[in-house]
């Protein structure tokens, strides 16, 4: 049974990440289950590190905007989820290639979340594992121009 209160359409979540940090590092949302949500993000030279590998903090950053991704998709629309706190274990280096990443849920709750994202190498391979916990609050209301 599907956790998503939200459209799950792929080109519309896509176009949701146009002229900020995901598009920039180059990120997809590649495909979205049943209690998961799966992107990609390439290894080059945006992401990488002087010494030629993938950056801790980008692998962090893809963690942070799949399980952010993911949150906020099983919540009301009146509500936003938001990041309480991020770790991540850098298991194995990345050089070339894709990551591709996997958000699925630990606790969905009615104030807060925690999601586990496992990044891989194009082998399968355990690069990173990460927990992210998310705060459910209330979304703003725009101000009137």
């Amino acid at each position: 049974m599907p956790i998503w209160k939200q459209t799950t359409d792929l080109e519309r979540i896509n176009a949701w990440n146009r002229g900020c940090l995901v598009e920039h590092l180059g990120m997809r949302v590649t495909a979205i289950g049943e209690d998961w949500v799966q992107g990609t993000m390439p290894v080059d030279a945006r992401t990488k590190q002087p010494f030629g590998l993938l950056h801790g903090g980008a692998s962090v950053a893809l963690a942070e905007s799949l399980g952010s991704l993911a949150g906020n998709l099983c919540i009301e629309s009146s509500e936003m989820a938001v990041g309480l706190d991020i770790n991540a274990n850098h298991v194995r280096a990345a050089t070339d290639g894709e990551v591709t990443g996997t958000a699925r849920a630990v606790h969905i709750g009615r104030t807060t979340q925690v999601w586990e994202i496992r990044i891989v190498d194009a082998h399968a391979r355990l690069v990173c594992i990460s927990r992210l916990t998310l705060a459910v609050v209330p979304r703003p209301t725009p101000k009137a121009v």
